[in-house]
Formats: structure tokens, C-alpha cells, sequence
């Protein structure tokens, strides 16, 4: 596996490599592939898994995403906006719990300008002054970026969902570009954001090569965090009766994203959870060492809906998150509520 000891030494591969290592799973099996990136993971942050609560704080979106459940165009979607006083109540309550990571995660809505964002923020770590912030509220403007950064945001996720150009544009309208996500992303890695890529797995006329040209873009990003999951469809979109992307290709592709890029922070996702009741052990079991608990209040948790099915109840909501670690302890994992920061 020569390709896997020129990934150990930092070398960057071709995308022909690159296809290979995705499409070839006699010459890489996929177990051995999981093995591999276990053990790298291991050997830098052992077998903890880092706790991020998620509080999804408004389902306002100006944009049309073909495959997203809060677009634009769905005039059936539930939306909602949580006020300033309940985000920073949701993060005292979480913080209380021992949450030391709040994830803010939105639409791209308009209502949340700096003005408003920044002195949030700002709360936030005056209040909860070990926890990290980390924002997920997509493409922004530089000086943006900036100010969100200046007033205390650690972290930044933004996946770029496909690095392939015309892929690209058969999941998005014309007025978004893959040229201007990539250069958000690279505005937060120079701004020092701990910042997150990361795609979707099986979506609509994903292929090999498309898979490839993920992997030589996250390469060359060098991202401190990167988030897969399955595609899965949502009924109130173009693509409602698309298949879901496949679990074992997820797990594949986070094995080699670990390999690619031993220190970084990869979730098993909730998509991953959704799709398979044991998505986050596989995910584990593959190389992923961070889950997000949905810790948003009850009452908008639904309304949040990006696919169908979504998995947000019982031990995924936060309120008890008893059973979830004990799941973890049983697999060989410890659960670690603490910040959990990029090495």
C-alpha cells in the first residue's frame, strides 16, 4: 500500500491515486483502511470522543440548495429564529451539563448581521469562559468573518459538499460558486479559525472522480476539522427521490480523510447516525472522534429539518446523555466533554 505510506510521510496524491484507494477495495479493503486510521487516531488522541453541543438557531435560509430541507424555494419548511437570550440560555443550561464546545449553526440568514452576532459571541464566552464557539452559518464576507473572529468565534464550519466544479453546480443554483466557498474557506484558515470542510457522501451525480477531487482538495486545505455524512433526501426538494448515499462509502471516506489528515477533528455525523442505528460506533470505528448532541430547545428542534428522518430524539437530544456515553464506553470509548481542541 504504497499510497497509504506516502499519506503517512505528508505527501500530497494525484487524484488518479486518489480514485484507487476510493474504488479499489480489493487491493485496500476497507476494514484494513478502518484499522489503519484507528490506529493513527489513537496514537494522537486516544480513544476519546470529543462532545460539541449543536444549537441550530435559525432555519432561515436565503439560499436554494437542491438538496436542503430549509431552502429558499421550500414554502413548506417550519422556520424560526431563535432570540439572542435563547442562545445564550441554551449554552448556560449546556454549559451547566459540562458542555465545553457550543456549535451555532444556521441558515444563511440575513436577520443575523454582526452587529448582532458579535455581541452574542461575545456573551457567550464571558459567560462560558472555558467553551469554545463555533459557527456554522456559511458563506460570509471577509470583514465579516473577521469581526465574528475578533470578538471570540474559535472555530468555523463550512462544508464545501463537492471540490468538483460541475458537481458542484448540479447541486446549487447559478448565483452560488464553488469559487467563493473555497475562498471563504481559506479566508478562515488565514483569519486563525480552527476551520471545518467536509462533503456529502452519495449525493446526486457524485462519482469516484468526484470523491478524488474532495480528497486532493482537503489535502491541499489542510482543515483542522472535516464533517461527512450519507446523502439523504429530503421530501420537499428536487431531490426527494434521489437514493441515500451509502454507509460503507462514509466509513470508507473518513478512514481515508484520517489517513490523509491524521490531527483533524472528524465527527460521526447525525446523517451517519440517521442512516445506520450504529453510525456513530461505526463512525468511531473508522477513525471519527467527535459527536454533536442536538442541544437546540424542543421546541424548534424538528423545525430544523435539512433531510428526512433525522434522528433527534431520545439520547441524541442532550437532555441525558447518559446512554449515549455508556454506548461509547461499551464500544472502548470514553466520552470527553472537554473543549477538545485541534493538535
Amino acid at each position: 500500500m504504497k499510497e497509504i505510506e506516502r499519506l503517512a510521510s505528508g505527501e500530497r496524491l494525484s487524484l488518479e491515486e486518489w480514485r484507487a484507494l476510493i474504488a479499489d477495495e480489493e487491493s485496500y479493503p476497507t476494514a484494513v483502511l478502518g484499522e489503519m486510521a484507528v490506529s493513527v487516531r489513537d496514537a494522537i488522541y486516544g480513544r476519546r470522543v470529543f462532545i460539541r453541543g449543536l444549537i441550530e438557531f435559525t432555519s432561515y435560509c436565503r439560499n436554494d440548495c437542491y438538496y436542503c430541507g430549509i431552502r429558499r424555494s421550500n414554502g413548506r419548511a417550519e422556520r424560526y429564529r431563535m432570540t439572542p437570550e435563547a442562545i445564550l440560555d441554551t449554552c448556560a443550561l449546556g454549559y451547566a451539563r459540562g458542555f465545553r464546545t457550543f456549535v451555532l449553526q444556521g441558515g444563511e440568514d440575513p436577520y443575523w448581521s454582526d452587529d448582532i452576532l458579535s455581541p452574542l459571541i461575545m456573551r457567550i464566552k464571558e459567560s462560558c469562559p472555558e467553551a469554545a464557539v463555533t459557527l456554522s452559518l456559511g458563506e460570509r464576507s471577509d470583514e465579516s468573518y473577521q469581526r465574528l473572529r475578533e470578538a471570540g468565534a474559535d472555530r468555523y464550519l463550512l462544508r464545501h459538499e463537492t471540490a468538483d466544479s460541475v458537481h458542484y453546480g448540479r447541486l446549487h443554483p447559478s448565483s452560488m460558486s464553488l469559487d467563493n466557498r473555497k475562498r471563504c474557506l481559506r479566508t478562515l484558515k488565514r483569519l486563525g479559525y480552527q476551520t471545518g470542510a467536509g462533503m456529502m457522501i452519495g449525493s446526486p451525480f457524485s462519482s469516484v472522480d468526484t470523491l478524488a477531487a474532495d480528497m486532493a482538495f482537503l489535502q491541499e486545505l489542510s482543515p483542522e476539522m472535516v464533517g461527512m455524512g450519507p446523502f439523504i433526501p429530503h421530501h420537499d426538494t428536487p431531490f426527494r427521490d434521489e437514493r441515500r448515499g451509502s454507509v460503507a462509502l462514509t466509513l470508507r471516506m473518513i478512514s481515508l480523510v484520517r489517513l490523509a489528515l491524521p490531527h483533524a477533528l472528524i465527527p460521526a455525523t447525525t446523517a451517519l447516525a440517521t442512516a445506520s442505528e450504529d453510525g456513530h460506533i461505526l463512525g468511531f470505528n473508522a477513525g471519527a472522534n467527535v459527536v454533536m448532541p442536538n442541544i437546540t430547545p424542543e421546541r424548534e428542534r424538528e423545525k430544523y429539518s435539512l433531510y428526512d428522518g433525522k434522528k433527534i430524539t431520545g439520547d441524541e437530544d442532550g437532555s441525558d446523555l447518559c446512554p449515549l456515553f455508556e454506548g461509547f464506553r461499551i464500544a472502548g470509548y470514553e466520552a470527553s466533554m472537554e473543549r477538545g481542541d485541534y493538535l
